[in-house]
């Protein structure tokens, strides 16, 4: 591997503040410490100083020692360094052309410091420099001071490079907290921010790659931004727009080898294609996610849940259920670095997760066969998804909540299905998100053309048709 010194002083200086940090709390000197690994202390000092790297047989060695769990071989092991086969000869100029934006980049509404991250990893992103062996924040203030530089009207890039890191940290911080207002709470616009720092992102990655410099942290900051503004796009039903910045964020990830990236806009877009009932197309995104990374267990239960939905648009019962045995077999098998990786497939959040796109497949296989028994199998597990929603996921809480009536309809049971939708009826039909537009008029086409003539469903219709009725 190819090391930038900078970067390699960093990772060294982490391992050795997490191992001087356990080799306190064991009460244990630093010779005593060597004498029970069978190193010099002298080099127990050196690691510590962040001199040198550990030795890679000296590591379990220390963990067991030290009773860490683990914690300083996934320091060692995490992706801080650039990997050696990326280019290092300057990117094509067509990988930064974007849609032009706005160059000022205001925060909109108010830092909660409820909402705000202690540091990275927050909400799933990962730091974009030194992976997820965890790295401070820079206060809200120093990060108002800094994203200043980068976004207003006539940024001096070179400026910037002292403090590199710290922006990149911030700028990451920053994103965490607008996808907890703005994807999880709903409770502000953010695709204007998000995009704004998006071109700023850009454009500091041109700047760095004319200079013949791999812009690393900047396209993979850029990559979570694209991804994050992706998925704001579809929620204000522009699944357009939404999947153009999927792409962007897609060539961003692999021009810097960024796996777990890849593998989350792909999932991304296999769900804008499986909303247009692309059997083929969703199949195959679903296979592209899992050829990311085979060595990754998450990935391939990422793969394994999107091919059990694609196979049950086409119908292949068979397939679909081998597919969501071996999700649930991954699931139960992820190792550290997969939790660490995909933080939101861990316990309740986990199984909220995968039940919830279990629940999506069985729905999807009892439309197209009509098989009640499948539908109400999706009722079960769809119930067991939706008691797992946190009240702050409002949106999630709705989609749930139609696909869990249309599971009904499809078991044979409009009554039910017409009682969970009725109280959510107009917030459903206000909103513009894709994926809940798609439940919704699923739900509805059921209702009314296969149920019509059941007392409910005609009390219903006159509500939906006329809402002053």
């Amino acid at each position: 591997m190819t090391i930038d010194p900078a970067q390699a002083v960093l990772s060294r200086g982490q391992f050795g503040r997490h191992l001087r940090s356990w080799r306190v709390r064991a009460g244990l000197t630093q010779q005593q410490l060597a004498l029970r690994v069978g190193y010099h202390h002298s080099l127990i000092s050196r690691l510590e100083a962040g001199l040198r790297e550990p030795p890679t047989p000296l590591v379990p060695r220390l963990d067991s020692v030290l009773e860490t769990g683990g914690e300083l071989a996934l320091i060692a092991a995490a992706p801080h360094q650039v990997p050696h086969d990326l280019p290092h000869r300057r990117l094509p100029p067509g990988l930064f052309a974007v849609p032009s934006g706005e160059r000022t980049a205001a925060i909109e509404g108010t830092m909660d410091p409820g909402l705000w991250p202690p540091a990275l990893p927050a909400e799933g992103l990962p730091c974009p420099l030194h992976g997820t062996i965890g790295c401070p924040i820079p206060d809200r203030a120093a990060i108002s001071v800094l994203l200043h530089g980068l976004t207003g009207p006539h940024p001096r890039y070179t400026d910037l490079a002292g403090t590199e890191a710290e922006l990149l940290h911030g700028l990451t911080a920053v994103l965490a907290w607008l996808i907890r207002h703005a994807l999880h709470r709903a409770v502000l616009d953010g695709v204007t921010t998000v995009e704004r720092l998006l071109h700023a992102v850009v454009r500091w990655a041109e700047a760095i790659n004319s200079t013949g410099r791999l812009p690393y942290g900047q396209l993979r900051t850029a990559a979570q931004y694209a991804q994050v503004a992706g998925r704001l796009r579809v929620q204000h039903g522009q699944g357009s727009i939404g999947m153009a910045w999927f792409g962007h964020g897609l060539r961003w990830a692999e021009a810097v080898h960024d796996a777990p990236a890849r593998a989350t806009l792909l999932s991304d877009m296999c769900t804008l294609v499986r909303l247009d009932r692309d059997t083929t197309s969703t199949l195959d995104h679903a296979q592209a996610v899992g050829a990311v990374d085979r060595r990754r267990r998450w990935v391939a239960v990422l793969s394994h849940l999107y091919l059990a939905r694609g196979h049950a648009l086409g119908g292949d019962t068979a397939e679909c259920l081998r597919q969501i045995r071996l999700a649930r077999r991954g699931l139960g098998r992820l190792g550290d670095r997969d939790r660490l990786e995909a933080p939101w497939l861990r316990g309740a959040d986990g199984e909220m997760w995968l039940e919830s796109a279990v629940g999506g497949a069985l729905r999807d296989l009892a439309v197209v066969t009509g098989d009640r028994a499948t539908a109400r199998r999706a009722v079960g597990t769809t119930v067991r998804s939706r008691a797992l929603v946190p009240p702050s996921m409002r949106g999630t809480h709705l989609l749930l909540t139609l696909r869990l009536a249309d599971s009904w309809a499809c078991a044979g049971n409009p009554q039910a299905a017409v009682a969970l939708v009725s109280p959510v009826r107009e917030e459903a039909m206000r909103s513009r998100d894709l994926m809940i537009r798609a439940e919704l008029g699923g739900l509805h086409g059921r209702l009314l053309t296969d149920w019509g003539g059941v007392p409910e469903v005609r009390d219903y219709r006159l509500h939906v048709l006329d809402p002053d009725v």
